[in-house]
């Protein structure tokens, strides 16, 4: 019997699988070669390899004690690292980090250099360290420490013309300078450098405190507190300034038997500012007296600078005085030195004629006065003459116990025995 209206009823759809069997060869061959690729690439990734990381890695500083600084060049290594190729694949510069090991450093004496071990690790526990280029770096703990040092004004340039610079004064006068021991130990002085402008104003600017070593050049790890001062300099005019020369005044006379060979003075010049009338009538500018009353070595004194009424320095300083002392030299005869026979047999006499010498002896007055008449002596060697006769022999002398005195001669040529 028929449904009513148009439609009609179809009986349970089927399931059509004759395409699976189209091309089933080629299908075959193709999943073969897919699993052949997944079972290499699965063995691949889990091969163990080793290779060169391909860049450096920077070495970071570690961490000492309060108080201590470590002082090196740490700089870059290379890396070789071991591990799959899955493993090394995840691995970036960001996933490694070396440092050094800085223990056998801290537990060596400090201050002195040491060979630190380069550390390296690897965020991924897969993957291994086998080599670090370098292997280890040169490294120096030192202690921090501090000095405090005045600060000195120093000019960039000339003040202008018609101009010298006055006492320089400098807000604050000292700072505290920290750094390494043996940084701070190079340190010698403090500057603070400034520049004069074109005009004669008095100079009123802000300098960095630089600390120098010896030579006036800045030494590096040395850090200044406060960094900056304040550096007030005022400009004179050159004519109520004079620059004059240093002379000394010494009082007394040396040791007998010495004189002062030498005499300086530093500086040997200074430059001094007054009213013009005062100025004009100054022709040096004499020390303090120095008394040198027995003198017999050489001195160095520091002594004030005297000046007249009305008359300062412009940069305040002191004099020193070095005294070179010399002692005189001379000559002294011995006119009665009496020669005596070496190299006698032991039943050997020798009857010597003349009996007596005139030696002449030279040297510093002083040793030469302390000179006893036992001290010179002249002997003649008859070891190789004949038992009896009459023999001509050259006289030899023996010199003065004494490093700085010399033998300049004696009175006669020769002796008979």
């Amino acid at each position: 019997m028929r449904a009513p209206g148009p439609f009609r009823v179809l009986g349970p759809r089927r399931l059509d699988l004759r395409f699976l069997a189209q091309d089933l060869p080629l299908k075959a061959v193709a999943l073969g070669v897919a699993l052949i690729l997944w079972v290499t690439i699965a063995q691949a990734a889990e091969r163990v390899v080793t290779v060169d990381f391909d860049g450096r890695i920077p070495v970071e500083r570690p961490e000492v004690p309060e108080g201590h600084v470590l002082r090196a060049q740490l700089g870059e290594v290379s890396v070789r690292l071991r591990g799959t190729s899955a493993a090394l694949a995840t691995i970036s510069r960001e996933s490694l980090r070396a440092t050094i090991d800085i223990l056998p450093v801290l537990a060596a004496t400090r201050g002195e250099a040491q060979e630190a071990r380069v550390v390296v690790s690897v965020a991924n526990d897969d993957v291994k360290v086998v080599d670090v280029v370098p292997a280890s770096v040169l490294v120096r703990v030192e202690k921090v420490v501090t000095r405090t040092l005045a600060v000195q004004a120093r000019y960039a340039n000339e003040a202008p013309r018609g101009f010298v610079p006055g006492d320089a004064a400098v807000t604050p006068a000292e700072v505290t300078v920290t750094g390494p021991e043996s940084v701070i130990a190079m340190v010698t002085a403090v500057f603070a450098t400034v520049r004069f402008g074109d005009v004669g104003l008095d100079l009123v600017q802000a300098a960095q405190a630089t600390a120098v070593d010896q030579n006036g050049a800045p030494v590096d790890g040395a850090i200044a507190e406060p960094a900056a001062v304040q550096v007030r300099v005022p400009l004179l005019p050159t004519s109520t300034t004079r620059t004059l020369p240093v002379l000394w005044d010494l009082r007394g006379a040396v040791a007998a038997g010495f004189w002062i060979s030498r005499v300086t003075t530093e500086p040997v010049a200074v430059t001094v500012r007054g009213e013009p009338g005062a100025l004009s009538a100054l022709e040096r500018i004499v020390a303090a007296p120095i008394d040198v009353a027995g003198l017999t070595a050489s001195r160095t004194t520091r002594v004030p600078l005297v000046l007249p009424a009305g008359v300062s320095l412009l940069q305040p300083t002191d004099a020193t005085v070095t005294l070179t002392i010399a002692p005189l030299t001379g000559t002294r005869p011995f006119p009665l030195v009496a020669i005596q026979a070496t190299g006698l047999a032991a039943t050997q006499v020798a009857e010597i004629d003349p009996r007596t010498v005139e030696v002449i002896v030279a040297g510093p007055v002083p040793t030469l006065t302390a000179l006893a008449g036992d001290q010179v002596s002249a002997g003649v060697d008859v070891g190789d003459r004949r038992p009896r006769g009459l023999h001509a022999l050259d006289r030899h002398t023996q010199r003065p116990a004494h490093r700085h005195v010399e033998l300049v001669g004696t009175g006669r040529p020769a002796t008979d025995i």
